[in-house]
């Protein structure tokens, strides 16, 4: 499905003209209709499945206990 900047830019949480930007440097596809840029919403499912991923994996890291150090010695 295409859509508008605006309408994409809403949709990943980004400034109009920080997807404007990217556009205009090829990071972000599109196609051009002689009035508008319209984007292919398709191209971000991969980038925000990779995201929940990440996000999973740091809750999984954040949740494991530190071991202990085999180097401390109880000398009291």
């Amino acid at each position: 499905m295409y859509k508008t900047v605006a309408q994409t830019a809403k949709d990943i949480h980004m400034s109009e003209s920080q997807v404007m930007r990217y556009v205009l440097h090829g990071r972000i596809r599109s196609v051009y209709d002689g009035e508008q840029f319209l984007i292919n919403s398709q191209q971000f499912t991969t980038y925000f499945e990779q995201l929940e991923q990440l996000k999973h994996e740091i809750d999984i890291w954040k949740a494991t206990p530190i071991p202990e150090d085999i180097d401390i010695k109880d000398e009291d």
